[in-house]
């Protein structure tokens, strides 16, 4: 039976085996976005690792789901947003690698966004900014 905690503080290691047990057959990675995600390097890690292309393959596609509870002024994880498109970006004529969507209100919006996600593994790879700089420990979210 595979151990579901990954019991190392080398976080080369983390990363790899995040990708090999829990998103190596995955091809879209969904960020539930709430209160404190940002803040969380967990989720920081999923991201990184979902942004690398494994060998011979494609990075999966990444999406970001606001929940009900995501605050009006709520902060996105900072590798997502820096996969999201800026101002500067679009003025420069780039495009974005991911998306986000406020809590869908049926399953066609939500398969529409996730099927977006799937082709902008093909279609916008190139734009990925994945920097190896990672979170050491939770953020402080108040």
């Amino acid at each position: 039976m595979a151990q579901d905690i990954i019991d190392s503080t080398n976080p080369d290691y983390v990363m790899r085996r995040i990708r090999e047990l829990y998103i190596s057959d995955s091809t879209v990675t969904l960020v539930m976005l709430g209160r404190c995600t940002w803040a969380r390097r967990y989720v920081d890690w999923e991201i990184q690792a979902s942004l690398r292309a494994p060998q011979g393959g494609l990075p999966n596609g990444l999406l970001a789901i606001k929940l009900p509870t995501f605050p009006e002024n709520g902060i996105f994880p900072e590798r997502l947003n820096t996969n999201l498109l800026s101002l500067e970006k679009k003025n420069a004529g780039y495009d974005c690698y991911a998306r986000w969507l406020s809590y869908p209100q049926s399953s066609d919006a939500l398969w529409a966004a996730i099927e977006e996600a799937f082709q902008h593994r093909r279609t916008h790879a190139r734009w990925i900014d994945n920097p190896r700089d990672r979170f050491g420990y939770n953020r402080q979210c108040g």
